[in-house]
């Protein structure tokens, strides 16, 4: 994933831009960069490997620098960015946030032409925002150039730039991730990923960009240079999983929807009169205790918890590059509270199953601790696809996903022609994937949260988000 934040003012931004963009830490985990610029400075700009030390401790003892009116920040899972890009449209600096999926095919378009080239990576790839800084060239102003590089991307990339004179802020073509807008009592305006990042600065919600909409802030104010498209496909996940409690997104707090989201499967599985003999619900921390709060709202029964997250020095299981590194990790966070675990039937609330890489032995860790009874739920519908828009649930191949090997150790390549029907925990497809996994995992019991309940929480209108990585559809 990745995201940004970006500010302008007649007052220096440079505290704004760097506290902004440290809200948006849990987004990404490998690069982290801030640009500023001022008149007699011009633009200054650092990028930071962030995978082993937060964004916070890089860039705190170099703020004196970033002095200016105008600047951005941006948290990347990918490449490292702000870049700074000069050509026919002039000097300006770019980051983005999302995927493309055709960035071969628009690398050998682009040399087609004699004389073009890019910096290569230690790996020898191009760096995203590069290549859409190569594709916004190609056309007479920024605005036309964002639009051709919407327009020829396949996946998604919302795109900050930034000018001497303001910010163009782009939402990617079909909206699949947010683009907020706030503005300060003094008139200073922000553009940013999470809108609590700017609550906390003193700025209020000014505005929302619709899909494909462009929106150029300047110091005067903020105004739609390219107007929304009619076709949105946000993201489901962001509720869900990875958007921060406090956010909200096209008018739903993320906090709001997961506690929706708990109360709903605790209905489902009142009427089904499963796993209600329970000491305790609990979540699997962080993301899956609101889910959780809402189901022991519902079901009654008290909500604690009995295993906690040590983070002061392992902030991020997922940082180490190797899986059995993370695993390792991941056990290291978890510390026991052995009292509400001994001898206790335990229901926990996960915000989703996706590989399932560190499941066992989470459950292991349970009966080891002295669990009776260790029930799944997940909070969302099985992964039955890696994600094709964003850096989210992705991999080599949709077999890294849980659900998918156990449907192939099930039936083979048969299998996953009825993916519909192993998503649906009512058809017997549906039950048999249920009871392998609870057999491959040792759960008493496994649940996964329908779709129609996940949309349900979520509240808005279901044609305007996306579920690709559930049902497929694009």
């Amino acid at each position: 994933m990745g995201g940004y934040f970006g500010a302008i003012s007649h007052r220096d931004v440079g505290l704004d831009v760097f506290f902004g963009t440290d809200y948006h830490s849990h987004l990404g985990t490998r690069r982290g960069g801030m640009v500023v610029y001022g008149p007699e400075t011009g633009f200054v700009r650092e990028i930071h490997d962030i995978e082993n030390t937060p964004f916070r401790t890089k860039f705190e003892s170099a703020l004196h620098e970033f002095k200016g009116h105008i600047g951005m920040g941006c948290i990347s899972d990918t490449d490292p960015q702000p870049l700074l890009v000069r050509s026919h449209l002039g000097l300006y600096a770019i980051c983005t946030v999302g995927i493309i999926n055709n960035i071969d095919e628009l690398i050998d378009t682009y040399f087609s032409d004699h004389g073009h080239q890019f910096m290569a990576q230690s790996s020898g790839k191009v760096n995203v925002s590069e290549l859409v800084a190569a594709l916004i060239n190609m056309k007479e102003n920024l605005v036309e150039g964002i639009l051709y590089a919407q327009e020829m991307i396949k996946g998604s990339i919302t795109i900050l730039l930034m000018t001497p004179d303001g910010i163009l802020a782009a939402r990617d073509r079909l909206g699949r991730l947010p683009v907020l807008v706030g503005k300060h009592p003094d008139g200073s305006l922000c553009v940013s990923f999470e809108s609590f990042a700017y609550h906390k600065l003193g700025y209020e919600d000014a505005y929302e960009l619709g899909p494909r909409e462009i929106v150029a802030l300047t110091r005067n104010g903020y105004e739609t240079v390219s107007p929304p498209g009619k076709e949105m496909k946000i993201c489901g996940f962001l509720w869900t999983y990875y958007g921060y409690p406090n956010s909200n997104y096209e008018g739903v707090n993320v906090e709001v929807m997961r506690y929706r989201n708990g109360e709903r499967m605790a209905q489902d599985d009142k009427e089904r009169g499963v796993a209600q003999d329970l000491d305790y619900v609990a979540g699997v921390p962080d993301s899956g205790v609101p889910h959780a709060i809402g189901f022991a709202n519902r079901s009654g029964k008290p909500f604690a918890r009995p295993f906690v997250k040590y983070t002061p020095t392992w902030p991020r299981s997922f940082t180490p590059a190797n899986q059995e590194v993370r695993n390792q990790v991941a056990k290291m966070k978890q510390i026991p509270v052995s009292e509400l675990i001994q001898g206790k039937k335990l229901l926990f609330v996960d915000d989703s199953i996706v590989r399932g890489t560190q499941l066992r032995e989470t459950v292991d860790f349970l009966y080891e601790s002295g669990a009776e009874e260790v029930h799944m739920r997940s909070a969302c519908p099985p992964i039955m696809y890696s994600c094709k828009y964003l850096n989210f649930s992705r991999g080599n191949s949709d077999m890294e996903l849980l659900a998918r090997r156990v449907i192939q150790e099930l039936e083979g390549d048969e299998g996953h022609k009825h993916l519909d029907e192993y998503s649906d925990s009512s058809t017997e497809r549906g039950q048999c994937l249920l009871k392998s996994i609870c057999e491959k995992f040792g759960f008493d019991s496994l649940g996964y949260q329908s779709l129609d309940g996940v949309l349900e929480a979520i509240g808005i209108d279901r044609d305007k988000v996306c579920t690709y990585c559930w049902n497929g559809k694009e």
